[in-house]
């Protein structure tokens, strides 16, 4: 048996077990797929997880950037008490579209909104707006700009606020400082800017599964 089968049947053993059945949230995953977007949706357990670690962490203002088709965005605003919100950004219309039929039919409407552009000009208009400060912020977007959006996340945050970043091990190629990669070098530089950051503490921790080797990172904002 390969490696990858075996991290999927343990994933789908994890899954099984723990996590019930969920029709919405695989009809999310069925529809992501038809309308043609990319499968990097988080795993079943690693949205489970993100669900946890906002309850954990007692948030009521979540912004996640990078939508996809709505996926973790339905298990981070299911974490929030009532009253709770996610704002989630988006730079492609289609992605965003499909979300917004996702979140409609997950009845999470009210408490998720979604800003189609780029984030680069969404997270300035943000803080314009004093939409923050945020108590949970997930990256999952596009990797060359992760060290820019750890900028805009400490802006939008409070003393207290979590940042997860998703997808920081690239397959093993993040340990390479002469990969040519642009997502990787774009995740080398996330974390070297977290590691430089006094008002961090932080870390990143490997995972296996059903999405192959990769991993994520998780900062708390001290001051």
């Amino acid at each position: 048996m390969s490696n990858e089968t075996a991290w999927r049947e343990v994933d789908d053993y994890f899954c099984s077990t723990l996590l019930p059945a969920d029709p919405v949230l695989e009809q999310a995953l069925r529809d992501s797929d038809a309308a043609g977007l990319p499968p990097h949706a988080v795993a079943p357990n690693q949205g489970r997880l993100l669900n946890l670690l906002v309850r954990l962490q007692g948030a009521r203002r979540v912004l996640e950037i990078g939508t996809l088709g709505g996926y973790s965005t339905i298990w981070l605003a299911r974490a929030l008490p009532p009253g709770g919100r996610v704002i989630t950004l988006e730079a492609n219309p289609v992605c965003a579209e499909v979300a917004r039929i996702n979140i409609e039919r997950a009845e999470l409407a009210d408490r998720i909104e979604i800003r189609v552009g780029r984030a680069a000009d969404s997270l300035p208009q943000l803080l314009a707006e004093g939409a923050g400060p945020f108590d949970f912020i997930f990256i999952d977007a596009d990797k060359p700009s992760n060290p820019l959006y750890l900028e805009w996340a400490l802006k939008l945050s409070r003393p207290g606020t979590a940042i997860v970043g998703d997808n920081v091990v690239r397959h093993g190629a993040v340990a390479d400082p002469h990969s040519t990669d642009a997502n990787v070098q774009g995740v080398r530089r996330f974390l070297e800017l977290m590691a430089a950051e006094p008002r961090l503490s932080a870390t990143a921790v490997q995972t296996v599964g059903s999405k192959g080797w990769d991993g994520f990172s998780l900062a708390i904002v001290e001051t």
